[in-house]
């Protein structure tokens, strides 16, 4: 088994610590509180993935013996932004690994009918084109949300964006793809397909009820 699966637009990262807590978290056993604490680790490892290929430069550092020409991260800080509620799940791990990472949030909610998403609250930083933009949502299902996230993004200037989710559903791939295909996503599983209400099948249910232990 290799470390990830990936195409053009999607990576599934399939290292075995990543298969494992999301094998744990998928459980319907699994305490919110075990929950939180696996999605918090998972989202470091995700992250790595995501955040590979960054634009690199050298800086100039004295170690104890001599100076050297060092590699360091290039360009303004990375912005996050998270797709409000269950995104926080994920961007609190993320933020562990790159603490002067901007943040923004972009509030939906699926419209139980329609499965429509709709806008509540929209909050990003400044100089959004000069950044690398990582949207976090632990489940990419009908890729309806996603995309009005992303579209949000674009109209507030951002050009180089990429998509860290847990589950994605293949018709959520294929949303993503056909609205955005410029925006690579990155997950830990691609599973089966939506059932009639829109959730991911096997899934794990909905990150945000068994994130903070609501129904």
């Amino acid at each position: 088994m290799t470390e990830t699966q990936a195409t053009e637009h999607l990576t599934v990262v399939d290292h075995p610590l990543v298969q494992h807590k999301l094998t744990l978290m998928r459980d319907v056993e699994c305490s919110t509180k075990s929950f939180r604490q696996l999605l918090r680790e998972i989202s470091h490892l995700l992250a790595y993935e995501v955040t590979r290929n960054l634009p690199m430069t050298t800086v100039t550092v004295n170690t104890p013996l001599q100076p050297m020409e060092a590699p360091a991260i290039k360009g303004k800080k990375l912005a996050l932004v998270s797709i409000l509620r269950a995104g926080n799940g994920l961007l609190d791990g993320i933020l562990e690994l790159v603490p002067n990472a901007r943040v923004g949030f972009v509030g939906l909610y699926r419209d139980p009918e329609t499965l429509q998403p709709v806008e509540y609250y929209y909050k990003v930083p400044e100089a959004m084109e000069d950044r690398l933009t990582i949207v976090v949502d632990p489940m990419l299902a009908t890729g309806n949300s996603t995309v009005a996230a992303v579209n949000r993004l674009k109209e507030g200037g951002a050009r180089n964006i990429r998509f860290l989710c847990l589950l994605a559903s293949p018709e959520g791939v294929a949303r993503m793809k056909e609205a955005h295909p410029d925006v690579p996503i990155v997950t830990a599983a691609l599973d089966d397909h939506l059932n009639d209400h829109g959730y991911i099948v096997p899934g794990l249910g909905d990150a945000g009820d068994r994130m903070f232990g609501t129904k």
